[in-house]
């Protein structure tokens, strides 16, 4: 078969315009989609599915960030505007929502000007049907002098893709008409560029007027509004997102999520005997240890949680599509600025819900350095999807599966990042700078469960993945210190600490004490979680010799009757201080990595690990003190060697804000000079 030249086709559109849905349609990748603006932030890539080319043609895809404007204000709009000047895509496909014309149409008119052949995808066309807006389409294409074709991204059928790409094919190469042209502005003049715009604004709204006719005003108060004036209260919003949040979790966690797990603890038992079986008792005790408590149950203790963590995500995925996560969005906007973050701060915190290094990605939506800067190093505080295997197991063995815990920590994860944003804003001596958070809220929709369904068994399969690389290599790890010591010598039953595992943790586990939590497995799963937080699961059940994690019954096998918490030597108290001791330090090492890229500066990045690590340990030693005195009526083992340690944290840090505060007053001096 002849194959023509590859023609790079750039999807560009406004922010939730559906782009990255339509982008999922063409290719039949899967990407995040969100029914809410910031999802896409840098571009993506792929051939288009086969079934939609009936040419002889190449077609790439490269699906860039939203953008509103070819004059960027932030860094994902820069993308945008860089790739389409610079790299000069063969076609451009603009997604324009059907529901939104006049908003959509000020970026295609820029669009136009670039002498690059325009394909509008009219987006949504099935919404603004439902809404009785009709767009008389051909009158459009005449005023905009460009074809334009209706879609609807989110049908498998009559959703217009095929005509779409038809029409990309016969536009390449062909010259592009400006219907409105700005090439004898000057943009040096600032005024100039404003009444530029004014005008632009004015020939859009004329092509509005002309070719869209809704039978409904657009001022009157519809239902959402009405429900918007409730869940975006800006008192009632909290405590119904925590609700929301609590009902999550009690799914996830009580209801649905341990019934699956039961199946797939089965699964991993049977694989389990039949390996252990298979291996027989030729092989050398070592390996067989290595291979069926280092990996096999290492491994299959972190995926005993999958289910847990499957319903989970779907749940998250259906607030996500029925728009109710942008309200959070708005209602945490007006409590981040005056702790000195960006009204966008919020929406790396959400993504980071999923997994911290797209969250940490997310902030470079934020202009100012310090804001974003900020932002990059509190968002890892928020408990992501590693981290949910830990509050499973915490939740489940000391607290009777209580849904409130998972809730708590995300509560405790918020209030941490407000402390943070202050201090760090006192360190730096900046005072609050003007941000706008402009945040179109999407419609409320009915949630799609075949949306849901594909983004938890995409974060699934990240999941999976990890599980079967990362996690099975630090176990097998694990293992092998735990059996070996310095002379490489098997370690008889019952001395594990003169192991070279315990010989390394033991040092750490000394300043564990005061935390409540001061044995060297404990350190070392703590230790392996800056790897990747779920490794923090599978060495406790290395380390312990526990081949999942589920089964309740194997607890009491294992504790003579005193369950998990006699194997762990844990109170509840110090438990949930190790939780939040694991929680909040310092993220994995592929976080890490993207805090280091977004803050391009190494003072910051440094000084966010040792904020990370401080905070963290701050936590978990008022936890355990504050609670041991409150359920026994003394403080805890290690309190003054634990105060120390934390004044001195304290301490450093009131160092910094005195001299943030001095190096303000200098600048304030200065100016007025």
């Amino acid at each position: 078969m002849y194959v023509c030249e590859n023609i790079r086709v750039a999807l560009a559109g406004n922010p939730n315009s559906g782009k990255t849905t339509l982008y999922n349609a063409l290719t039949g990748r899967l990407e995040r989609v969100g029914n809410w603006a910031g999802v896409t932030i840098e571009k993506k890539e792929a051939e288009i599915r086969k079934s939609l080319n009936k040419t002889n043609t190449e077609i790439t895809i490269v699906d860039l960030p939203g953008a509103y404007s070819m004059s960027p204000y932030t860094s994902e709009e820069s993308i945008t505007s860089n790739y389409v000047r610079k790299e000069r895509p063969d076609v451009i496909i603009n997604i324009v929502d059907a529901t939104n014309l006049s908003r959509s149409l000020f970026f295609t008119t820029q669009l136009l000007e670039l002498n690059i052949p325009i394909v509008v995808a009219l987006n949504k066309s099935d919404l603004a049907k439902k809404k009785k807006i009709n767009i008389d389409v051909k009158l459009l294409s005449e005023l905009l002098r460009c074809p334009i074709v209706k879609t609807v991204s989110t049908k498998s059928t009559d959703n217009g893709l095929e005509e779409l790409i038809s029409t990309v094919v016969s536009v390449k190469g062909k010259t592009q008409v400006a219907p409105f042209d700005s090439k004898e502005m000057d943009i040096s003049d600032r005024s100039s560029v404003e009444e530029f715009d004014r005008k632009r604004f004015e020939f859009v709204k004329e092509i509005v007027s002309k070719v869209e006719h809704r039978k409904e005003s657009s001022n009157k108060q519809t239902r959402q509004d009405a429900v918007d004036r409730i869940l975006a209260h800006k008192w009632l919003g909290v405590p119904i997102f925590a609700v929301v949040m609590w009902a999550v979790f009690s799914i996830s966690q009580v209801y649905v999520g341990p019934l699956l797990a039961d199946t797939l603890v089965g699964w991993t038992d049977t694989f389990y005997g039949w390996t252990e079986g298979l291996i027989g008792e030729g092989v050398s005790p070592v390996l067989s240890a290595i291979l069926l408590d280092g990996i096999i149950g290492g491994v299959g203790a972190v995926v005993g949680f999958l289910p847990l963590i499957m319903v989970l995500f779907f749940l998250l995925a259906l607030l996500e599509d029925c728009g109710y996560m942008a309200r959070v969005a708005v209602v945490m906007d007006r409590y981040f600025k005056k702790v000195g973050l960006s009204g966008k701060s919020i929406i790396p915190m959400i993504i980071g819900t999923g997994c911290g290094v797209p969250g940490v990605m997310a902030t470079r939506t934020i202009k100012n350095d310090r804001q974003r800067r900020t932002t990059a190093m509190l968002t890892p505080f928020m408990p992501c999807g590693a981290k949910l295997p830990i509050i499973a197991l915490f939740a489940g063995v000391f607290f009777n599966d209580a849904p409130w815990i998972g809730t708590l920590m995300y509560f405790v994860a918020i209030g941490i990042i407000v402390v943070g944003a202050l201090l760090i804003q006192r360190i730096t001596g900046e005072k609050n700078a003007k941000s706008y958070f402009i945040m179109e809220l999407p419609e409320y929709r009915f949630p799609s469960i075949k949306r849901a369904t594909i983004s938890m068994f995409s974060r699934a399969k990240a999941f999976i993945v990890k599980a079967g690389t990362i996690i099975l290599l630090s176990n097998a790890l694990v293992q092998l210190m735990q059996t070996f010591n310095w002379r490489f010598e098997v370690v008889a039953e019952g001395a594990e600490s003169t192991s070279i595992l315990a010989s390394i943790a033991s040092p750490f586990a000394v300043l564990l004490i005061p935390l409540g939590f001061g044995a060297w497995q404990l350190a070392a799963a703590s230790i392996t979680g800056f790897i990747a937080k779920e490794n923090v699961v599978g060495t406790l059940a290395v380390v312990y010799g526990i081949t999942n994690f589920i089964d309740t019954e194997e607890f009491v096998l294992l504790s003579d009757g005193a369950g998990v918490a006699g194997v762990f030597g844990l109170t509840s108290v110090a438990a949930l201080a190790y939780l939040m001791f694991n929680l909040f330090t310092p993220p994995c090492f592929a976080a890490i990595g993207a805090m280091n890229s977004e803050m391009e500066d190494k003072k910051w990045f440094w000084g966010a690990l040792a904020f990370q690590l401080s905070m963290g340990y701050v936590v978990a030693f008022v936890t355990y003190q504050v609670g041991t005195l409150i359920t026994t009526g003394s403080v805890g083992i290690g309190f003054i060697p634990g105060l120390i340690i934390v004044a001195a944290m304290i301490g450093y840090v009131s160092y910094l804000v005195k001299r943030g505060n001095e190096k303000a007053g200098k600048k304030l001096a200065h100016s007025a000079i």
